[in-house]
């Protein structure tokens, strides 16, 4: 399985006096234009998620209802609650081997979790110290959910360097 980790795109300030909590921050203007362009980079790449998983935190459902969108997978995305940032590791990867038949799945969510998620993926442990850029994309190929399973970072795109695929 490809299991590719996307950080939502760049939302309204926490201290924003529009927002009363961190739960309902939303993608700002400038961070929905940005995820278009970073989605536009996402079909220079030619990947088909078969299958889109998105926190439910308006930011990060904005984001994925955008990629979604863009690549016209609609039908492929659904929430997972397990992506919300106060998640476990485990708990988020107990659920995403629900999904283990899946070939491509694109999780949208949020840092610290997404990177210590892969960074456990990658050495069973929070040992790769790693930080997803909003809008950033990273690729890990995932043989087994099984404890001591090997996987394999695939590569890691910033959301610039997404944005430049998408003007190519």
């Amino acid at each position: 399985m490809n299991l590719y980790f996307l950080r939502h795109g760049i939302a309204l300030p926490k201290d924003d006096p529009k927002i009363q909590s961190d739960e309902e921050r939303p993608l700002t203007r400038k961070g929905a234009k940005r995820m278009r362009k970073v989605a536009k980079g996402f079909r220079a790449l030619e990947i088909d998620f078969d299958r889109i998983l998105t926190s439910p935190l308006p930011r990060a459902r904005q984001t994925a209802d955008i990629v979604a969108d863009k690549l016209d997978l609609e039908t492929r995305l659904e929430e997972l609650p397990q992506l919300a940032p106060q998640t476990s590791v485990q708990e988020l990867v107990s659920s995403v081997a629900a999904y283990r038949d899946v070939e491509n799945l694109l999780l949208v969510g949020h840092e610290p979790l997404l990177s210590e998620t892969a960074s456990f993926l990658l050495t069973q442990e929070k040992a790769v110290r790693m930080q997803l850029k909003k809008g950033g994309l990273c690729c890990i190929e995932v043989e087994s959910f099984e404890a001591g399973s090997a996987a394999t970072l695939q590569w890691i795109l910033t959301p610039r360097q997404l944005r430049l695929l998408a003007s190519h």
